[in-house]
């Protein structure tokens, strides 16, 4: 497929920040071929479908870096709680997990991103109930974002820390040491693509310093080296986490990750909101991805993470809606602006920008994910994952500049691409009936509460 994009804002993201007000995107198969100012060049034109780019903003798809997907089944639940609280709540309900729960929720969830501008997402996937097929769970969803059609970062997560180990979870949704190794093998071996515009990574990702024990994060970050994938945590995220850490371990979280092997440039972990000066620096200095989750920071009431220290040290730094669970509203376009807002909060007006917030959207979350050479930039090349914007109507009617619109709250999105593919066709999913997503959802959603007969 052949696509012309003409007359359209773009903001390519690319390392010299190019923009072009009245600008052309062509892309050919799953690649960028030209973009640039004014119109396209008539020998690419030929024979490609044309979109007229009045009104509209072009940037690469947006990049989610974390979330849990299974979650969207039980959003508003525990809302007054914060994170451990709110995780002792639920890990009961999430015990009751099945292959067709996890595929319809994850269904729902996926589509929602991708009508919220997300081309390329991530999932941390770490809730096994006992006496599953734990390949069938990661199936399940790995199926869901290829009926959608986004590019898809699963992660195997993993919990082996119960409670009658000194653990959060209940002793039922965690698993033993050398099962999640041998699970994680498997997933790399059926699902994990490493060539040039794979739909489907897998990385390796032991859930949280409180729900798995060192030993399992130890020989994950191993296994995830020998075979060449990446390696994704949660990591201080709340006060409580910083004080089980400093109880049990006498280290803070992030120095205990680094005792264990988990800083490098081929780790991103999640939150980030409790860091010393010095951790951001480790952070920097050693190439670690961070995704950042502010919707979720604010409704678990875990803080602001240090984000303008983080990208001034040279770390990584993506966007992430988190799991629904604790961001009901889950659009991948508002974590443009609540991350604005929330570093603003801590910092003043001039902690981040408006084109911070795009790249950390697109470019860092292409980082996180090693995949900057493929993604998170309109380039030549690369891959033609693209957001298209309506800038021009109602919300953002007056509003000259189309990335303050974008990124200060009043965007539409008008088209979806991923590798070339339309995904979203005029504010509208192409791949999958919404309706139907909807309904599966709900019935899902009443089931695992105990309302359904599923």
């Amino acid at each position: 497929m052949k696509v012309v994009i003409e007359g359209c804002y773009v903001a390519t993201v690319d390392a010299a920040g190019s923009e072009y007000p009245a600008g052309h995107l062509a892309a050919e198969g799953d690649r960028i071929v030209a973009v640039g100012p004014g119109p396209v060049p008539p020998e690419l034109a030929a024979g490609a479908t044309r979109i007229d780019g009045s009104g509209l903003l072009v940037t690469p798809g947006l990049v989610n870096t974390h979330t849990h997907l299974y979650q969207w089944l039980t959003r508003g639940y525990a809302t007054e709680e914060g994170l451990f609280g709110w995780l002792e709540a639920l890990y009961p309900v999430w015990g009751r997990l099945t292959p067709e729960l996890v595929h319809d929720s994850a269904a729902a969830n996926l589509a929602w991103l991708a009508l919220t501008g997300c081309s390329t997402s991530t999932d941390h996937l770490y809730v096994f109930p006992a006496g599953l097929d734990s390949a069938g769970l990661l199936e399940a969803e790995i199926v869901a974002a290829q009926q959608v059609g986004v590019r898809f970062h699963p992660t195997r997560g993993s919990m082996d820390l119960g409670q009658s180990a000194g653990g959060l979870p209940p002793d039922a949704v965690v698993e033993t040491h050398d099962a999640v190794l041998a699970a994680s093998e498997a997933a790399i071996d059926r699902w994990h693509d490493p060539s040039f515009g794979a739909m489907t990574r897998i990385a390796i990702a032991p859930c949280s310093p409180f729900s798995a024990t060192a030993e399992l994060m130890r020989d994950s970050a191993e296994l995830a080296r020998a075979r060449g994938v990446r390696l994704h945590t949660h990591l201080a995220e709340t006060a409580d986490e910083e004080e089980f850490c400093l109880a049990q371990f006498g280290r803070t979280p992030a120095q205990y990750v680094e005792d264990l092997g988990w800083l490098g440039p081929d780790v991103w972990l999640a939150h980030c909101v409790h860091l010393s000066g010095e951790a951001v620096a480790r952070l920097g200095a050693t190439g670690t991805g961070v995704a950042h989750c502010p919707s979720s920071n604010g409704r678990l009431g875990a803080g602001i993470a240090p984000v303008r220290q983080l990208l001034d040290a040279g770390a990584a730094v993506g966007l992430g809606v988190d799991g629904a669970a604790s961001n009901e509203s889950g659009r991948m376009a508002a974590e443009l602006h609540q991350a604005l807002l929330a570093a603003r909060y801590a910092g003043g007006p001039q902690a981040l920008t408006a084109r911070d917030c795009l790249r950390m959207a697109t470019m860092g979350g292409a980082r996180c994910l090693g995949r900057e050479a493929e993604l998170g930039s309109l380039e030549p090349g690369k891959l033609a994952d693209l957001a298209v914007w309506r800038v021009s109507g109602l919300p953002g009617a007056g509003i000259e500049d189309p990335v303050i619109t974008l990124v200060h709250g009043a965007p539409a999105l008008e088209h979806l691409f991923v590798g070339g593919r339309q995904v979203v066709t005029g504010g509208e999913l192409s791949t999958a009936d919404t309706g139907a997503l909807a309904g599966a959802a709900a019935e899902a959603s009443a089931a695992i509460a105990g309302r359904g007969s599923r």
